[in-house]
C-alpha cells in the first residue's frame, strides 16, 4: 500500500474524537441515568441499565424491526437512552438505502475477494477503517460484515464477499479489517455462521461437517476476530448444521460458537432466518431480525418469558450481550450522523486497493506491460468493457463515481494510440448466474413485425395464465431472465444497458416472445431452453421444447438451420407459483444454443473485425454474481464470451483477457490461445483505473489468487453431487478438512491456476531458508526466515508463502497448509531477509476426542514459495 494513505486513520481518528467529545461529557451529568456515565465499564452500565428495563422493553429490545432506509434495524428506547441499532449491509462497501442520506451514494470498494488477494493486511485495515468511517458518517452504527464464509465451492456465487478458501488468510484480513471498522463507533458483524458456503438451495440445506472440520477450517475465522479483534455480533445464516437450522443450533451458537471459541458478543439472525421462539433464543440467539412485523420473537417470546419458557434471567443474558457491545464499542456516547463521504479521496484510497489486488496468471513472451510508444492501436473488447461492472444482492453499493476499463486505457494510452471499442456479446445481467448454455445472441433474432432491428419481441403478464393485457410490451435483445430478488429495487447489479423489468413481476408472471431467428452459418444448432416453470418453444410452428418442472433444468432441441434462413420463433414461459404465493424466487428463463464450430454473429463479428486490425486486443470478459438461490457450477464465463476470446484470439494473436469475476472461471477452452490473463475481479468504483495501469505497467501486479481456480467443474475436490448442491436436501462435507487447495493437493488434482498464483513483472529468487523452534507450550514461537532477492528491471511486490506439510501424527492432516506469509517490496537488485512467524493452528489438528487443539511432536515439512504449487525451497522444523 502507498505510505501516504497510512496517514488516514490518524485523520479519521481525530474527526471521530470530535464527534464524541460531546455525548461524554453530557453522560456524566446525567444522574437518573447513570449508564450513561462513560466512567464505568461497559458491563457496570450494562447491569445499571437492565436493572431499569422492564420485561416488555427487554423483549421489543432484542427483536429487531422492518424498517427499509436501512440493512437490518432496531428501534431506539428514548426512556432510557438506548440509541436505535441503524445497520448497513457492507461487504464491498456501505449499502445506503435511505435516499435522504447522500442520494444513496458511497464509496464502492473492491470486492473482499479482491482484498484478500492483495494478501496484505495494511490494505485489509484501510479498507476496514473507510468503510467504519463510510458507514458512521452516513446514520449506520452496525455493519453486517466481514464476510467469513469460506469459499469451499470454486462457483459459489458469493465468493466474492468474503476472503477466500484459506482459514489463515481469511483469519488476518478479516481481524484487520474488523479491528479497523470497530475503531469508529461501530460494531462489525461476521456472518455467516456458519456452513454458509452455497446460494443453491441455501435456506434450506443442510450443511453436514464433522466438527473438526467445523473447527479447523470453517469457524477458524470468526474465532480469529473474536480473540484479535473484539468481534461485536455474528450473523447466523439459513441453512442447517448437521441437521439444525443455524439459528437454533445450540451445537454452533452455544457449545462452539461460545465455549469453545470464547465469544462474549451477540449473535443476529440473517434477515428471516430465525424460524422459532423458545428454541432460538435458549439455543443462543439473542437479536431477530428482521422480527416485527415478520419474526418470531416479539410477543411470542414475551408469552414464552411469562410462561416460563424462557427466563427472565435467560432474557437479561441476551439482552445483556447486545448492550454491552453497544457500550463497548461507543454506540451510546457517539450518535452516527450525516457528513458528506469525500469521494475523491476515498476513491483514491480505492483504487489503490484494487491496484494491488489485481492477478497477472499468464504473460506469455512478457506481452505485457503495454508500451503506449510501440503502439497505434488497441482494441478494447467485451460486453461491459465501456461500463461499470458489479454484483448483486445486499452487496450492491452505489457508488460516488466510476471509472469504465475502456475509459480508463483510452486515457492511459494517449492521443498517439488509437483506442477503439466493440461489445462482442451482449450486455450480462442476471439471467447469466444459472447454469446452461449462452442465451442466443440479439444480432441472429429479429423483433415480429417489419423484421427490422434485433431482438425479439415480449409481452408479459403479472399472471402465468397470459391472461388479459400484458402490463408490459418491450423488444428484448435475448430472452435471458431471472427475476425475483435477483430483480429487487436496488439489489440488481446488471449491465446498465440492459432494461429494468417492472416490479410486479417479481413473482408470478408469464410472458411470451415472438420474432424470427437467423442463423450466421449452415449446420446442426442445439436450442435449449434453461427455465423454473413451463417453457415452451417453438420453430416455425412446431414445438420444440415443452419443459415444465419447479427446479431449474435445462432441455434441448437439435436443428439444422441454413446460413441467411430465416425461422419463425416462440417462446411462452409461466412461473409455477399457486394463486396468492408471494415469494422471492421469481420466473427464470434462458433461449439458448449452441451453435456449430465457427458461427460467428455479427456482433461478434465486428470485434474479431476490430482486433484482427489492431496492435494489441483487449478482451474484457465478466460474470454476474449475487446472493440469492443460484451458483453457476459449470464454471463457464456467460453470454457467449468464452467463443469471443477465441474467435478474438484467432484473430491477433496478441490478445490480453481481463476477467472480471468474483469467483473461479473456467478457461480451458481459451487459455492457451490467450497471450496474457488478469483477474481483475470486481474492483469497485475505480475498476477501469485499476486495470488500465497494470496494463500498462505504472504498476506491477503483486496479487496472489485467494482461491484456486480449477480446469473445469469436473476436476475438483467437490465435484460429487452429494457434495454439492446435495442429497435429498443434504450436502456432505465428506472431503472434511481437505478444502480448496487441501483438497486439490490430497486428491492429486492439477488446477488451471493454483492457489497463491501471481506472477510479476519482475522475478524474485529465494534463497538461504532457515526455520527455528523456541519456547514451548503456550510460549512456542516457530518461524522461517529467507533471503528475498528482486533479481529483474523493475520495483516489486512479492508475497512469500510458507507452507507446512503433513504433520507426524496418524491422524490425517493436509499435505500442504498455508502457515504463514509475508508481503515485501523490493526494487530491483536489492535484497531482505524476511522472517515470517507461522501460525500455531497450521501446525496442530483438533482432537474431538479431547476437545481440544493438539500440536503433535516430530519433524514437520516445510515449503516456502510463490505459490501453493510454486515451492522454492525446502526445510523442516521440529516440535518437542
Amino acid at each position: 500500500m502507498k505510505v501516504s494513505l497510512k496517514l488516514h486513520a490518524v485523520v479519521a481518528a481525530a474527526a471521530i474524537s470530535i464527534s464524541v467529545l460531546a455525548p461524554l461529557q453530557m453522560a456524566g451529568a446525567d444522574s437518573a441515568r447513570p449508564w450513561l456515565d462513560a466512567a464505568h465499564s461497559p458491563e457496570e452500565r450494562t447491569e445499571l441499565l437492565l436493572k431499569e428495563m422492564t420485561t416488555e422493553e427487554k423483549v421489543n429490545f432484542v427483536t429487531g424491526n422492518v424498517n427499509n432506509y436501512y440493512g437490518f434495524y432496531n428501534d431506539s428506547l428514548e426512556r432510557l437512552g438506548i440509541p436505535a441499532l441503524t445497520m448497513a449491509d457492507g461487504p464491498t462497501g456501505v449499502r445506503i438505502a435511505n435516499p435522504d442520506i447522500q442520494n444513496k451514494k458511497s464509496t464502492a470498494f473492491p470486492a473482499p475477494i479482491a482484498l484478500a488477494a492483495t494478501w496484505d493486511t495494511e490494505a485489509a485495515a484501510l479498507y476496514g477503517d473507510l468503510v467504519g468511517e463510510e458507514a458512521f458518517n452516513t446514520t449506520h452504527n452496525v455493519l453486517l460484515g466481514p464476510g467469513l464464509d469460506i469459499a469451499r465451492l470454486p462457483w459459489g456465487s458469493r465468493n466474492f464477499e468474503s476472503l477466500g478458501e484459506d482459514p489463515l488468510l481469511q483469519s488476518k484480513m478479516g481481524v484487520a479489517y474488523t479491528n479497523a471498522v470497530q475503531s469508529h463507533p461501530v460494531m462489525a458483524t461476521a456472518k455467516h455462521y456458519l456452513l454458509n458456503n452455497q446460494e443453491t438451495d441455501r435456506f434450506t440445506v443442510d450443511s453436514a461437517a464433522s466438527e473438526r472440520a467445523i473447527m479447523e477450517i470453517y469457524s477458524r475465522p470468526f474465532a480469529a476476530a473474536i480473540k484479535d479483534a473484539g468481534l461485536a455480533s455474528v450473523m447466523c445464516s439459513f441453512n442447517k448444521i448437521n441437521g439444525t437450522p443455524a439459528c437454533e443450533s445450540e451445537y454452533a451458537l452455544t457449545d462452539v460458537l461460545r465455549d469453545k471459541l470464547n465469544f462474549d458478543g451477540f449473535v443476529m439472525s440473517d434477515y428471516g432466518a430465525n424460524l422459532s421462539t423458545a428454541k432460538s433464543a435458549l439455543a443462543g440467539l439473542d437479536l431477530e431480525t428482521p422480527g416485527e412485523p415478520y419474526g418470531k420473537w416479539g410477543n411470542q417470546l414475551l408469552t414464552a418469558v411469562q410462561n416460563g419458557e424462557v427466563s427472565e434471567d435467560h432474557l437479561d443474558v441476551m439482552a445483556g450481550r447486545i448492550l454491552t457491545q453497544m457500550f463497548d464499542k461507543g454506540l451510546f456516547d457517539s450518535k452516527p450522523v450525516n457528513v458528506q463521504i469525500p469521494a475523491e479521496e476515498h476513491g483514491k484510497a480505492a483504487l489503490d486497493i484494487a491496484e494491488d489486488s489485481l492477478v497477472l496468471l499468464q504473460n506469455k513472451d512478457k506481452a505485457l506491460p503495454l508500451n503506449e510508444d510501440k503502439l497505434k492501436s488497441i482494441a478494447v473488447i467485451g460486453p461491459d468493457a465501456d461500463n461499470y461492472t458489479t454484483v448483486g444482492g445486499s452487496s450492491l453499493v452505489n457508488p460516488t463515481y466510476t471509472v469504465t476499463p475502456l475509459d480508463a486505457i483510452r486515457d492511459r494510452a494517449g492521443s498517439g494510440v488509437k483506442v477503439s471499442y466493440a461489445p462482442g456479446t451482449d450486455p450480462v445481467g442476471t439471467g447469466d448466474i444459472v447454469n446452461g448454455p449462452s442465451a442466443i445472441p440479439s444480432s441472429v433474432l429479429t423483433p415480429a413485425g417489419d423484421g427490422k432491428g434485433s431482438g425479439l419481441s415480449g409481452e408479459y403478464w403479472p399472471n402465468n395464465k397470459m391472461e388479459g393485457e400484458p402490463t408490459l410490451t418491450r423488444t428484448d435483445g435475448q430472452v435471458n431472465l431471472n427475476l425475483g430478488f435477483y430483480n429487487f429495487d436496488g439489489l440488481n447489479g446488471q449491465s446498465s444497458k440492459l432494461p429494468q423489468t417492472p416490479g410486479n413481476l417479481n413473482s408470478m408472471m408469464s410472458a411470451r416472445w415472438n420474432g424470427y431467428l437467423t442463423a450466421p452459418m449452415t449446420g446442426e444448432y442445439n436450442l435449449s431452453l434453461t427455465s423454473v416453470g413451463t417453457g415452451k418453444l417453438y420453430l416455425d410452428g412446431k414445438l420444440l421444447i415443452d419443459s415444465e418442472g419447479t427446479t431449474l433444468k435445462t432441455e434441448k432441441a437439435a436443428v439444422t438451420l441454413t446460413k441467411g434462413e430465416r425461422h419463425e420463433i416462440k417462446i411462452e414461459y409461466k412461473t409455477y407459483y399457486k394463486e396468492g404465493a408471494s415469494t422471492d424466487f421469481g420466473g427464470t428463463v434462458r433461449l439458448g444454443w449452441e451453435p456449430p464450430a465457427g458461427a460467428v454473429d455479427s456482433k461478434m463479428q465486428e470485434a474479431v473485425n476490430l482486433a484482427q486490425k489492431s496492435d494489441v486486443a483487449v478482451v474484457v470478459v465478466r460474470t454476474y454474481e449475487s446472493e440469492g438461490y443460484y451458483d453457476r457450477s459449470d464454471l463457464d464465463l456467460p453470454n457467449n464470451q468464452d467463443r469471443l476470446i477465441s474467435e478474438v484470439a484467432a484473430a491477433n494473436p496478441n490478445t490480453i483477457v481481463v476477467s472480471m469475476s468474483g469467483r473461479a472461471v473456467e478457461m480451458d477452452g481459451w487459455q492457451n490461445k490467450a497471450k496474457s490473463i488478469v483477474q481483475a475481479w470486481f474492483t469497485g468504483q475505480e475498476q477501469g483505473g485499476a486495470i488500465a495501469r497494470v496494463l500498462f505497467g505504472d504498476v506491477n501486479p503483486s496479487g496472489k489468487l485467494p482461491v484456486t481456480f480449477p480446469v473445469n467443474e469436473d476436476s475438483t475436490p467437490v465435484s460429487s453431487v452429494a457434495q454439492f448442491p446435495g442429497v435429498n436436501g443434504k450436502g456432505e462435507y465428506s472431503e472434511g478438512v481437505m478444502v480448496g487447495y487441501r483438497g486439490y493437493e490430497n486428491s492429486g488434482i492439477k488446477p488451471a491456476f493454483a492457489f497463491g498464483h501471481g506472477l510479476s513483472y519482475t522475478t524474485f529468487d529465494y534463497r538461504n531458508v532457515h526455520a527455528n523452534v523456541s519456547g514451548k507450550d503456550t510460549n512456542r514461537k516457530m518461524t522461517v526466515s529467507l533471503n528475498l532477492r528482486n533479481t529483474g528491471d523493475v520495483t516489486g511486490s512479492e508475497v512469500v508463502q510458507v507452507y507446512v506439510g503433513q504433520l507426524p501424527t496418524q491422524v490425517e492432516t493436509a499435505p500442504k497448509q498455508l502457515a504463514g506469509w509475508a508481503k515485501v517490496e523490493l526494487k530491483p537488485g536489492k535484497q531482505q531477509r524476511v522472517q515470517i512467524e507461522l501460525d500455531a493452528k497450521a501446525l496442530s489438528y483438533w482432537d474431538e476426542k479431547t476437545d481440544k487443539w493438539v500440536m503433535p511432536s516430530g519433524n514437520v515439512p516445510v515449503y516456502v514459495g510463490s505459490a501453493s504449487d510454486d515451492i522454492r525451497l525446502k526445510t523442516s522444523l521440529t516440535i518437542k
